[in-house]
């Protein structure tokens, strides 16, 4: 089974991060659990805002070990974690930047997931992403959803399916994040190539002490 049970927003949180540091900063990845916490309770390019702790989030990669969704590297001063979604969702680069983005923010438009994936997998055109997505919504066991267009919404909205169906409510407050969303500032891609830099040097800190060992 590609969804082998309905996930819970810790989870959701867990995989996102995962994949995403896998595509955006490979040399630190696998990562070890003080990574993926940093990764989880980013406040940038994240949906709703996290504030996990190791608790949370070794539970998390205890349940999804038991669905074999992510497995441990052990060795070295830390030990880190992968996941095997690759395989397990049969994904290629340009579903997999999708449901990266999907996991981490919720629902979004095609032209919304064409100009935030670009540190994950540069897409062409509108369309890729859109050829994409229906790759995704028309397997036997499907992973996206696309959402009712609501008056006034120029593109549909898709979803990820790992929380199971979306509910009216879920749409509900999805639409109106889309609404009130603010238009993205160079700040916020500032802050976002800071969290960066600062997992790459957590990333490259942890081999040198590993080295050490």
């Amino acid at each position: 089974m590609r969804l082998p049970k309905t996930f819970d927003p810790v989870e959701i949180r867990v995989l996102g991060a995962l994949l995403e540091k896998e595509q955006a900063t490979p040399e630190y990845y696998p990562l070890t659990v003080n990574a993926l916490i940093a990764a989880c309770n980013q406040k940038s390019n994240r949906d709703p805002v996290m504030e996990l702790d190791s608790n949370d989030v070794l539970e998390a990669l205890n349940r999804l070990h038991e669905d074999v969704l992510v497995w441990q590297k052990s060795g070295g001063r830390a030990d880190r974690w992968r996941h095997s979604l690759d395989r397990r969702w049969e994904l290629d680069g340009p579903t997999k930047a999708i449901m990266t983005l999907l996991l981490l923010r919720g629902g979004q438009t095609p032209g919304e997931l064409k100009g935030r994936g670009e540190r994950l997998h540069r897409f062409a055109s509108t369309t890729e992403v859109e050829d994409a997505l229906r790759r995704l919504a028309e397997e036997p066991e499907p992973l996206v959803v696309q959402l009712p267009r609501r008056p006034g919404q120029k593109e549909s909205r898709w979803m990820h399916l790992a929380a199971g169906a979306p509910e009216e409510e879920a749409l509900q407050v999805a639409a109106n994040r889309a609404v009130d969303s603010p238009v993205r500032s160079p700040l916020v891609d500032r802050i976002e190539e800071l969290e960066e830099r600062v997992a790459q040097i957590e990333g490259e800190l942890g081999r040198v002490l590993d080295a050490l060992e």
